[in-house]
Protein backbone atom coordinates (compact mmCIF):
# COMPACT_ATOMS: atom_id res chain seq x y z
CA UNK A 1 0.00 0.00 0.00
CA UNK A 2 1.82 3.29 -1.13
CA UNK A 3 0.82 6.85 0.43
CA UNK A 4 -0.21 9.51 -1.56
CA UNK A 5 0.96 13.39 -0.17
CA UNK A 6 -1.66 14.55 1.90
CA UNK A 7 -2.41 17.57 -0.93
CA UNK A 8 -4.73 19.45 1.61
CA UNK A 9 -2.07 19.54 4.68
CA UNK A 10 0.24 21.04 1.91
CA UNK A 11 -2.10 23.29 0.57
CA UNK A 12 -2.58 24.70 3.75
CA UNK A 13 0.84 25.13 4.74
CA UNK A 14 1.62 26.94 1.35
CA UNK A 15 -1.33 29.54 1.89
CA UNK A 16 -0.12 30.23 5.67
CA UNK A 17 3.73 30.16 4.98
CA UNK A 18 4.86 28.07 7.65
CA UNK A 19 7.73 25.69 7.20
CA UNK A 20 8.33 22.07 8.17
CA UNK A 21 9.93 23.43 11.18
CA UNK A 22 7.57 26.37 11.91
CA UNK A 23 4.53 24.35 12.31
CA UNK A 24 6.56 21.62 14.25
CA UNK A 25 7.95 24.55 16.61
CA UNK A 26 4.52 26.15 16.86
CA UNK A 27 2.86 22.80 17.63
CA UNK A 28 4.97 22.04 20.48
CA UNK A 29 4.63 25.42 21.85
CA UNK A 30 0.81 25.68 21.56
CA UNK A 31 1.16 21.95 23.42
CA UNK A 32 3.58 22.84 26.23
CA UNK A 33 0.76 25.86 27.06
CA UNK A 34 -1.54 22.94 27.28
CA UNK A 35 0.64 20.87 30.26
CA UNK A 36 1.31 18.54 26.72
CA UNK A 37 4.14 17.23 25.78
CA UNK A 38 4.54 16.75 21.72
CA UNK A 39 7.23 15.09 20.01
CA UNK A 40 6.81 16.70 16.99
CA UNK A 41 9.70 17.62 14.49
CA UNK A 42 10.06 18.79 10.98
CA UNK A 43 10.75 15.27 10.30
CA UNK A 44 7.36 14.56 11.60
CA UNK A 45 5.45 17.17 9.88
CA UNK A 46 7.47 15.90 6.50
CA UNK A 47 6.16 12.60 6.59
CA UNK A 48 2.51 13.85 7.07
CA UNK A 49 2.81 15.82 4.01
CA UNK A 50 3.66 12.67 2.42
CA UNK A 51 0.66 10.91 3.38
CA UNK A 52 1.54 9.31 6.75
CA UNK A 53 -1.23 8.93 9.29
CA UNK A 54 -1.16 11.17 12.49
CA UNK A 55 -2.84 10.73 16.13
CA UNK A 56 -6.29 12.44 16.66
CA UNK A 57 -4.51 14.99 19.21
CA UNK A 58 -1.80 16.00 17.63
CA UNK A 59 -3.82 16.41 14.77
CA UNK A 60 -6.14 18.73 16.92
CA UNK A 61 -3.06 20.69 18.07
CA UNK A 62 -2.29 21.34 14.37
CA UNK A 63 -5.72 22.63 13.23
CA UNK A 64 -5.37 25.12 16.17
CA UNK A 65 -2.23 26.46 15.05
CA UNK A 66 -3.06 26.79 11.32
CA UNK A 67 -6.41 28.24 12.42
CA UNK A 68 -4.42 31.00 14.09
CA UNK A 69 -1.81 32.09 11.63
CA UNK A 70 -4.85 31.86 9.03
CA UNK A 71 -7.10 33.85 10.71
CA UNK A 72 -9.92 31.71 10.39
CA UNK A 73 -11.30 28.23 11.55
CA UNK A 74 -8.96 24.94 10.02
CA UNK A 75 -10.41 21.23 10.76
CA UNK A 76 -8.34 17.33 10.86
CA UNK A 77 -10.76 17.41 8.12
CA UNK A 78 -9.43 20.20 6.01
CA UNK A 79 -6.12 19.19 6.49
CA UNK A 80 -6.94 15.67 4.62
CA UNK A 81 -6.97 13.86 8.08
CA UNK A 82 -9.71 11.98 9.58
CA UNK A 83 -12.90 13.59 10.60
CA UNK A 84 -12.71 13.35 14.59
CA UNK A 85 -16.65 14.20 14.36
CA UNK A 86 -17.55 10.85 11.94
CA UNK A 87 -17.36 7.91 13.64
CA UNK A 88 -15.30 4.92 11.48
CA UNK A 89 -17.68 2.82 9.33
CA UNK A 90 -17.95 -0.63 10.71
CA UNK A 91 -15.47 -2.89 8.58
CA UNK A 92 -16.63 -6.21 7.10
CA UNK A 93 -15.25 -9.54 8.77
CA UNK A 94 -13.57 -11.40 5.82
CA UNK A 95 -13.68 -14.57 7.35
CA UNK A 96 -12.56 -16.57 4.15
CA UNK A 97 -15.09 -19.43 3.50
CA UNK A 98 -12.71 -21.71 2.00
CA UNK A 99 -8.99 -22.55 1.91
CA UNK A 100 -8.10 -20.56 -1.56
CA UNK A 101 -10.15 -17.52 -0.32
CA UNK A 102 -7.38 -17.63 2.79
CA UNK A 103 -4.48 -18.32 0.94
CA UNK A 104 -5.37 -15.36 -2.12
CA UNK A 105 -6.23 -13.28 1.15
CA UNK A 106 -2.99 -14.17 3.02
CA UNK A 107 -0.91 -13.19 -0.18
CA UNK A 108 -2.23 -9.86 -0.78
CA UNK A 109 -2.02 -9.39 3.15
CA UNK A 110 1.57 -9.98 2.70
CA UNK A 111 1.77 -7.16 -0.37
CA UNK A 112 0.55 -4.92 2.06
CA UNK A 113 3.28 -2.99 4.17
CA UNK A 114 2.13 -2.11 7.88
CA UNK A 115 1.30 1.65 7.47
CA UNK A 116 1.77 4.30 10.56
CA UNK A 117 -1.15 4.92 12.36
CA UNK A 118 -3.74 7.18 11.06
CA UNK A 119 -6.25 9.42 13.16
CA UNK A 120 -8.26 6.87 12.42
CA UNK A 121 -6.76 4.13 13.41
CA UNK A 122 -7.81 4.06 17.46
CA UNK A 123 -11.47 3.98 15.93
CA UNK A 124 -11.26 0.80 14.08
CA UNK A 125 -15.08 -0.67 14.67
CA UNK A 126 -16.49 -4.58 13.76
CA UNK A 127 -19.79 -5.02 13.44
CA UNK A 128 -21.17 -7.31 15.89
CA UNK A 129 -23.04 -9.87 13.33
CA UNK A 130 -19.75 -9.89 11.09
CA UNK A 131 -17.92 -10.52 14.32
CA UNK A 132 -20.28 -13.69 15.47
CA UNK A 133 -20.18 -15.31 12.11
CA UNK A 134 -16.73 -15.37 11.63
CA UNK A 135 -16.53 -16.74 15.83
CA UNK A 136 -19.49 -19.51 15.01
CA UNK A 137 -17.73 -20.31 11.33
CA UNK A 138 -14.69 -21.45 13.34
CA UNK A 139 -16.29 -23.27 16.52
CA UNK A 140 -18.68 -25.81 14.31
CA UNK A 141 -16.32 -26.28 11.42
CA UNK A 142 -14.86 -29.36 10.51
CA UNK A 143 -11.23 -29.51 9.37
CA UNK A 144 -10.78 -29.11 5.21
CA UNK A 145 -7.80 -31.78 6.24
CA UNK A 146 -4.27 -32.06 4.45
CA UNK A 147 -3.90 -33.24 0.85
CA UNK A 148 -0.50 -35.15 0.65
CA UNK A 149 1.07 -36.43 -1.78
CA UNK A 150 -0.13 -34.53 -4.53
CA UNK A 151 1.70 -34.11 -7.37
CA UNK A 152 4.25 -31.18 -7.05
CA UNK A 153 7.45 -29.66 -8.62
CA UNK A 154 8.41 -29.45 -5.02
CA UNK A 155 8.97 -31.56 -1.67
CA UNK A 156 8.81 -30.47 1.53
CA UNK A 157 10.01 -32.15 4.46
CA UNK A 158 10.30 -31.27 8.06
CA UNK A 159 13.42 -29.43 8.32
CA UNK A 160 11.81 -27.24 6.15
CA UNK A 161 9.33 -26.57 9.02
CA UNK A 162 11.98 -26.46 11.44
CA UNK A 163 13.83 -23.47 9.68
CA UNK A 164 9.84 -21.83 9.63
CA UNK A 165 9.36 -22.35 13.55
CA UNK A 166 13.18 -20.74 14.15
CA UNK A 167 12.46 -17.88 11.67
CA UNK A 168 8.90 -17.55 13.38
CA UNK A 169 11.06 -17.77 16.74
CA UNK A 170 13.56 -15.09 15.56
CA UNK A 171 11.75 -12.77 14.82
CA UNK A 172 9.16 -13.23 17.71
CA UNK A 173 12.25 -12.59 19.71
CA UNK A 174 12.59 -8.84 17.71
CA UNK A 175 9.13 -8.00 18.23
CA UNK A 176 9.41 -8.43 22.43
CA UNK A 177 13.00 -6.31 22.23
CA UNK A 178 11.99 -3.49 19.97
CA UNK A 179 8.57 -3.55 19.54
CA UNK A 180 6.52 -4.34 15.28
CA UNK A 181 7.59 -2.25 13.58
CA UNK A 182 11.29 -3.49 13.42
CA UNK A 183 10.54 -6.98 11.85
CA UNK A 184 7.74 -6.55 9.91
CA UNK A 185 9.01 -6.02 6.38
CA UNK A 186 11.69 -8.54 6.99
CA UNK A 187 8.62 -10.96 8.04
CA UNK A 188 6.09 -9.74 5.59
CA UNK A 189 8.99 -10.89 2.55
CA UNK A 190 9.61 -13.93 4.31
CA UNK A 191 6.09 -15.21 4.46
CA UNK A 192 5.23 -13.88 0.91
CA UNK A 193 8.14 -15.42 -0.42
CA UNK A 194 9.26 -18.67 1.69
CA UNK A 195 6.54 -19.50 3.69
CA UNK A 196 2.89 -19.61 1.31
CA UNK A 197 4.52 -21.13 -1.67
CA UNK A 198 5.23 -24.26 0.20
CA UNK A 199 2.28 -24.45 1.00
CA UNK A 200 1.25 -25.84 -2.95
CA UNK A 201 4.15 -27.98 -2.72
CA UNK A 202 3.90 -31.89 -1.88
CA UNK A 203 4.49 -33.20 1.81
CA UNK A 204 3.23 -35.84 3.61
CA UNK A 205 0.28 -35.84 6.29
CA UNK A 206 2.46 -35.32 9.14
CA UNK A 207 4.59 -32.79 7.04
CA UNK A 208 1.79 -30.75 5.86
CA UNK A 209 0.08 -30.71 9.49
CA UNK A 210 3.09 -29.20 10.74
CA UNK A 211 3.81 -26.85 8.27
CA UNK A 212 0.37 -25.18 8.23
CA UNK A 213 0.69 -24.97 12.09
CA UNK A 214 4.17 -23.17 11.26
CA UNK A 215 2.42 -20.80 8.54
CA UNK A 216 -0.29 -20.07 11.34
CA UNK A 217 2.32 -18.92 13.57
CA UNK A 218 3.88 -16.84 11.32
CA UNK A 219 1.09 -14.99 9.58
CA UNK A 220 -0.37 -14.56 13.67
CA UNK A 221 2.86 -12.86 14.35
CA UNK A 222 2.74 -10.49 11.18
CA UNK A 223 -0.72 -9.37 12.89
CA UNK A 224 0.68 -9.01 15.78
CA UNK A 225 3.52 -6.53 14.65
CA UNK A 226 0.92 -4.65 12.25
CA UNK A 227 -1.15 -4.45 15.71
CA UNK A 228 1.44 -3.29 17.23
CA UNK A 229 2.70 -0.55 14.87
CA UNK A 230 -1.00 0.99 15.19
CA UNK A 231 -2.26 -0.69 11.60
CA UNK A 232 -5.39 -3.12 13.17
CA UNK A 233 -7.23 -3.18 9.65
CA UNK A 234 -4.28 -5.35 8.44
CA UNK A 235 -3.85 -6.95 11.78
CA UNK A 236 -7.42 -7.34 11.77
CA UNK A 237 -7.60 -8.98 8.41
CA UNK A 238 -4.31 -11.01 9.12
CA UNK A 239 -6.00 -12.61 12.18
CA UNK A 240 -8.93 -13.76 10.61
CA UNK A 241 -7.12 -15.76 7.69
CA UNK A 242 -5.30 -17.18 10.46
CA UNK A 243 -7.95 -18.08 12.18
CA UNK A 244 -9.16 -20.18 9.02
CA UNK A 245 -5.53 -21.53 8.33
CA UNK A 246 -6.07 -23.51 11.94
CA UNK A 247 -9.30 -24.81 10.39
CA UNK A 248 -7.23 -26.76 8.08
CA UNK A 249 -5.47 -28.68 10.98
CA UNK A 250 -7.94 -28.91 13.22
CA UNK A 251 -5.53 -26.67 15.63
CA UNK A 252 -8.28 -25.70 18.28
CA UNK A 253 -5.38 -24.30 20.71
CA UNK A 254 -3.87 -22.34 18.13
CA UNK A 255 -7.13 -20.96 16.96
CA UNK A 256 -7.99 -20.04 20.37
CA UNK A 257 -5.08 -18.29 20.60
CA UNK A 258 -6.20 -16.31 17.28
CA UNK A 259 -9.37 -15.24 19.40
CA UNK A 260 -7.86 -14.46 22.20
CA UNK A 261 -5.62 -11.76 20.24
CA UNK A 262 -8.44 -10.40 18.37
CA UNK A 263 -10.49 -9.83 22.08
CA UNK A 264 -6.54 -8.32 23.34
CA UNK A 265 -7.43 -6.08 19.98
CA UNK A 266 -10.92 -5.38 21.07
CA UNK A 267 -10.19 -4.52 24.19
CA UNK A 268 -7.42 -1.88 23.14
CA UNK A 269 -9.49 -0.21 20.98
CA UNK A 270 -12.11 0.01 23.56
CA UNK A 271 -14.76 -2.60 22.37
CA UNK A 272 -14.75 -4.27 25.49
CA UNK A 273 -18.11 -6.11 24.80
CA UNK A 274 -16.75 -8.06 21.95
CA UNK A 275 -13.24 -8.47 23.79
CA UNK A 276 -15.04 -10.62 25.79
CA UNK A 277 -17.56 -12.57 23.86
CA UNK A 278 -13.91 -13.58 21.94
CA UNK A 279 -12.35 -14.32 24.48
CA UNK A 280 -14.94 -16.84 26.23
CA UNK A 281 -15.15 -18.35 22.37
CA UNK A 282 -11.24 -18.95 22.99
CA UNK A 283 -12.00 -20.58 26.36
CA UNK A 284 -14.68 -23.09 25.00
CA UNK A 285 -13.49 -23.60 21.83
CA UNK A 286 -10.41 -24.87 23.38
CA UNK A 287 -11.86 -26.91 26.12
CA UNK A 288 -9.98 -30.18 25.94
CA UNK A 289 -7.95 -29.35 23.44
CA UNK A 290 -5.57 -27.04 24.86
CA UNK A 291 -2.41 -27.64 27.73
CA UNK A 292 -3.32 -25.52 31.13
CA UNK A 293 -0.91 -22.83 30.39
CA UNK A 294 -3.23 -21.80 27.17
CA UNK A 295 -6.52 -22.03 29.24
CA UNK A 296 -4.65 -19.70 32.06
CA UNK A 297 -3.77 -17.13 28.71
CA UNK A 298 -7.29 -17.17 27.22
CA UNK A 299 -8.72 -17.12 30.93
CA UNK A 300 -6.14 -13.61 31.07
CA UNK A 301 -7.77 -12.42 27.95
CA UNK A 302 -11.17 -12.73 29.41
CA UNK A 303 -10.16 -11.37 32.56
CA UNK A 304 -8.79 -7.93 31.05
CA UNK A 305 -11.75 -7.44 28.71
CA UNK A 306 -14.05 -7.54 31.74
CA UNK A 307 -12.23 -5.55 34.09
CA UNK A 308 -11.65 -2.50 31.09
CA UNK A 309 -15.81 -3.23 31.05
CA UNK A 310 -15.82 -2.19 35.05
CA UNK A 311 -17.45 -6.10 35.97
CA UNK A 312 -15.46 -6.49 39.14
CA UNK A 313 -17.17 -10.27 39.93
CA UNK A 314 -17.06 -11.70 36.87
CA UNK A 315 -13.04 -10.58 36.45
CA UNK A 316 -12.69 -11.64 39.40
CA UNK A 317 -13.83 -14.76 38.36
CA UNK A 318 -11.40 -15.20 35.17
CA UNK A 319 -8.42 -13.73 36.94
CA UNK A 320 -8.71 -16.93 39.31
CA UNK A 321 -9.54 -19.71 36.35
CA UNK A 322 -6.56 -17.97 34.70
CA UNK A 323 -4.41 -18.36 38.13
CA UNK A 324 -6.00 -22.05 39.07
CA UNK A 325 -4.59 -23.38 34.94
CA UNK A 326 -1.66 -21.85 35.11
CA UNK A 327 -0.83 -23.89 38.56
CA UNK A 328 -1.27 -27.03 36.79
CA UNK A 329 1.05 -25.22 33.77
CA UNK A 330 3.72 -27.63 33.81
CA UNK A 331 1.97 -30.66 33.81
CA UNK A 332 2.28 -30.84 29.70
CA UNK A 333 4.34 -30.15 26.91
CA UNK A 334 3.54 -27.10 25.54
CA UNK A 335 4.23 -25.87 22.47
CA UNK A 336 7.05 -23.85 21.33
CA UNK A 337 4.93 -20.54 20.63
CA UNK A 338 3.40 -20.39 23.73
CA UNK A 339 7.44 -20.32 25.70
CA UNK A 340 6.67 -16.36 26.45
CA UNK A 341 3.94 -17.44 29.03
CA UNK A 342 5.47 -17.55 31.95
CA UNK A 343 4.21 -16.73 35.56
CA UNK A 344 5.49 -12.97 34.50
CA UNK A 345 3.59 -12.58 31.84
CA UNK A 346 0.71 -14.11 33.69
CA UNK A 347 0.92 -11.31 36.39
CA UNK A 348 1.80 -8.63 33.66
CA UNK A 349 -1.82 -9.32 32.69
CA UNK A 350 -3.13 -9.63 35.77
CA UNK A 351 -1.89 -6.18 36.76
CA UNK A 352 -3.80 -4.38 34.06
CA UNK A 353 -6.89 -6.06 35.39
CA UNK A 354 -6.44 -4.82 39.00
CA UNK A 355 -5.57 -1.25 37.82
CA UNK A 356 -8.82 -1.05 35.29
CA UNK A 357 -10.80 -2.10 38.40
CA UNK A 358 -8.65 0.62 40.52
CA UNK A 359 -7.90 -1.48 43.34
CA UNK A 360 -4.89 0.26 44.11
CA UNK A 361 -3.10 -1.82 46.56
CA UNK A 362 -3.25 -5.23 44.37
CA UNK A 363 -2.58 -3.14 41.37
CA UNK A 364 0.92 -1.92 43.12
CA UNK A 365 1.67 -4.95 44.67
CA UNK A 366 0.87 -7.36 41.55
CA UNK A 367 2.42 -4.84 38.64
CA UNK A 368 5.67 -4.66 41.09
CA UNK A 369 5.81 -8.12 41.24
CA UNK A 370 5.60 -8.59 37.31
CA UNK A 371 8.55 -5.88 37.06
CA UNK A 372 10.97 -7.71 39.67
CA UNK A 373 10.17 -11.21 37.75
CA UNK A 374 10.18 -10.13 34.30
CA UNK A 375 13.11 -11.20 31.77
CA UNK A 376 14.45 -8.55 30.72
CA UNK A 377 14.76 -9.97 26.62
CA UNK A 378 11.12 -9.07 26.68
CA UNK A 379 11.45 -5.85 26.65
CA UNK A 380 8.59 -4.39 25.86
CA UNK A 381 6.31 -6.40 28.22
CA UNK A 382 8.95 -5.04 30.65
CA UNK A 383 8.19 -1.24 29.55
CA UNK A 384 4.07 -2.48 29.60
CA UNK A 385 4.35 -3.53 33.33
CA UNK A 386 6.29 -0.62 34.55
CA UNK A 387 3.65 1.78 32.91
CA UNK A 388 0.89 -0.15 34.75
CA UNK A 389 2.96 -0.18 37.85
CA UNK A 390 3.02 4.01 37.13
CA UNK A 391 -0.54 4.08 36.91
CA UNK A 392 -0.94 2.04 39.89
CA UNK A 393 1.24 4.68 41.72
CA UNK A 394 -0.46 7.22 40.73
CA UNK A 395 -4.15 5.96 42.01
CA UNK A 396 -1.82 5.66 45.38
CA UNK A 397 -1.49 9.44 45.09
CA UNK A 398 2.54 8.34 44.73
CA UNK A 399 3.13 10.81 42.14
CA UNK A 400 6.97 11.14 42.86
CA UNK A 401 7.29 7.59 42.62
CA UNK A 402 5.17 7.47 39.80
CA UNK A 403 6.84 9.67 37.80
CA UNK A 404 9.89 8.04 38.52
CA UNK A 405 9.04 4.50 37.66
CA UNK A 406 7.18 5.89 34.25
CA UNK A 407 11.03 7.31 33.80
CA UNK A 408 12.25 4.26 33.51
CA UNK A 409 10.12 2.62 31.23
CA UNK A 410 10.79 5.32 28.82
CA UNK A 411 14.41 4.89 29.28
CA UNK A 412 14.32 1.18 28.72
CA UNK A 413 11.68 1.52 25.88
CA UNK A 414 12.29 4.86 24.00
CA UNK A 415 13.83 2.32 21.25
CA UNK A 416 10.91 0.28 21.04
CA UNK A 417 9.27 0.68 17.47
CA UNK A 418 5.85 0.07 19.48
CA UNK A 419 2.67 2.83 19.05
CA UNK A 420 1.04 0.45 21.97
CA UNK A 421 4.12 1.51 24.16
CA UNK A 422 3.94 4.82 23.00
CA UNK A 423 0.32 5.01 23.85
CA UNK A 424 1.11 3.75 27.65
CA UNK A 425 3.26 6.67 27.93
CA UNK A 426 0.64 9.67 26.18
CA UNK A 427 -1.88 8.54 28.76
CA UNK A 428 0.34 8.27 31.69
CA UNK A 429 1.29 12.14 30.48
CA UNK A 430 -2.52 13.08 30.28
CA UNK A 431 -3.25 11.24 33.65
CA UNK A 432 0.05 13.46 35.52
CA UNK A 433 -1.18 16.77 33.72
CA UNK A 434 -2.94 17.98 36.64
CA UNK A 435 0.48 18.15 38.16
CA UNK A 436 2.46 19.63 34.83
CA UNK A 437 3.84 22.84 37.38
CA UNK A 438 5.46 19.90 39.64
CA UNK A 439 9.33 20.25 38.81
CA UNK A 440 9.62 16.08 38.07
CA UNK A 441 6.70 16.05 36.21
CA UNK A 442 8.22 18.86 34.04
CA UNK A 443 11.17 16.77 33.86
CA UNK A 444 9.55 13.71 32.55
CA UNK A 445 7.90 15.45 30.15
CA UNK A 446 11.21 17.08 28.77
CA UNK A 447 12.39 13.32 29.02
CA UNK A 448 9.60 11.85 26.80
CA UNK A 449 10.32 14.44 24.48
CA UNK A 450 13.38 13.11 23.74
CA UNK A 451 12.96 10.16 23.26
CA UNK A 452 10.37 10.55 20.67
CA UNK A 453 12.86 12.90 18.78
CA UNK A 454 15.28 10.05 18.99
CA UNK A 455 12.57 7.63 17.46
CA UNK A 456 12.26 10.10 14.90
CA UNK A 457 15.75 10.66 13.74
CA UNK A 458 16.21 6.44 14.04
CA UNK A 459 13.49 6.24 11.09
Amino acid sequence: MSREPNAQLITVMDEAKVSNKGLAKRMQDAAAQRGVTLGTTHVSVKRWREGAGIQPQTAAIMADVLSIKLGRRISPGDLGFFDLARPAAPQPIGYPSTLPDALSTLGGLADERSEAPSSSSDRFTVDDSDLSAAVLSWMIARPDGIQAERPAHQRVGMRDVRAIRDAAGMFMQLDFKYGGGHGHKALRHYFRHEVLPLLDTSYSEKVGTALFGAAAEVSQLLAWTAYDTGDHRLAYRYLTSTLRLTQVIDDRMFGARILGNLSHQANYLGHHAQAIKLARAAVEGAKGRATPRAMANYSAMEARALSNAGDRSAAGRAMNEAERHFERADTADDPTWLAYFDSAELMGELCHCYRDLKMRREAVEQAQRAVNTTDPKYARTLGFCRMVLAQSQLLNGELEAAVTTASLAVDGGDSLQSTRFQRYVTDFQTEVSAHSANPVVAVFNDQVREALARLDDDE
